[in-house]
């Protein structure tokens, strides 16, 4: 075995490897993670020697890793290396010149991922690259050179439409062969939902970053999203704290005269700044206020 040699940071230590040969670069390969540390910030340089990878199942597991920050030397990230990271929110790649290759399932269950910065160094390309290797399920598009790009936003939007126009039990059968124990509820109604909930994440943020979305798309998107209940569902549950969800959801007209009411009482007194932006839509673009209603902010 290598020898490893370890590296303080705040919170933890990470351990690394002398990598190379009198034929490549010298350098570093980060091995693993050692810690409580939320945010890391791995350096360029140890020793005088270049950062150049990230091994392999480096941060695995590391449930109270919220963001990292990998410097431009690194030009290789291992195969399953953030696997697992529950609470993984934001990495952020600092390229310039440096090629990036991923191995496999370098994101794999990393739920709270939401924002993957690579070359480009934009949000939009951050945010959708996320949903890639999560929601979408798409691992092929975690591509750092390429992410961003025309080419690419076109492969995004062909896997989020080929999601979208998937039959809604697709893959139920298999569950409930595999059983309960391995793969939750068998309850095919909540399966469904659940695949429709899949679907409006998708399409949701998809409208928050539509550089490039042809109109029609946009138009069957937006009329699948005004009729399906998950949309109100993971509007609240996900983003009840983000305004720029649910002004897209009012500015998609999902809210009513009609629905008003049942959308107030759904958010109770849980998400106060949800509420009062539902109250002034009310007044402000449905055209009537609610005194009493008002006074209970």
């Amino acid at each position: 075995m290598a020898k490893e040699w370890e590296f303080p940071i705040p919170g933890g230590s990470l351990y690394y490897e002398k990598v190379g040969s009198e034929h490549e670069e010298a350098g570093i390969c980060i091995t693993r993670m050692q810690g409580l540390a939320g945010e890391v910030e791995i350096p360029a340089q140890i020793e005088g020697m270049p950062v150049l990878a990230i091994g392999r199942k480096a941060f695995l597991s590391k449930k109270n890793l919220r963001k990292v920050t990998v410097p431009e030397t690194v030009a290789e990230v291992g195969d399953w290396a953030f696997a697992y990271c529950d609470h993984l929110h934001t990495v952020r790649f600092v390229q310039e010149t440096t090629e990036l290759r991923f191995g496999k399932a370098v994101f794999l269950e990393c739920s709270s991922l939401r924002f993957v910065y690579v070359k480009d160094g934009r949000e939009s390309t951050a945010a959708l690259l996320a949903a890639a290797v999560t929601t979408a399920e798409a691992p092929y598009l975690l591509d750092a050179q390429e992410a961003g790009s025309r080419e690419w936003l076109e492969k995004w939007d062909a896997r989020m439409f080929a999601v979208l126009h998937s039959a809604d039990e697709e893959g139920y059968s298999k569950q409930v062969l595999c059983g309960e124990e391995d793969y939750g509820s068998t309850d095919k109604v909540a399966y469904e939902s659940g695949r429709r909930k899949v679907k409006v994440r998708l399409l949701l943020l998809r409208c928050l970053y539509p550089e490039g979305l042809a109109p029609g798309r946009r138009s069957e998107m937006e009329a699948y999203l005004r009729e399906k209940d998950e949309t109100w569902q993971v509007i609240l549950k996900e983003h009840g704290e983000e305004q720029a969800y649910y002004k897209l959801f009012t500015d998609l007209g999902c809210v009513t005269e009609d629905n008003f009411d049942a959308l107030l009482r759904d958010v109770g007194e849980d998400c106060p700044e949800l509420r009062a932006y539902l109250m002034r839509y009310k007044e402000e673009m449905l055209g009537y206020s609610d005194f009493f209603a008002g006074l209970q902010l």
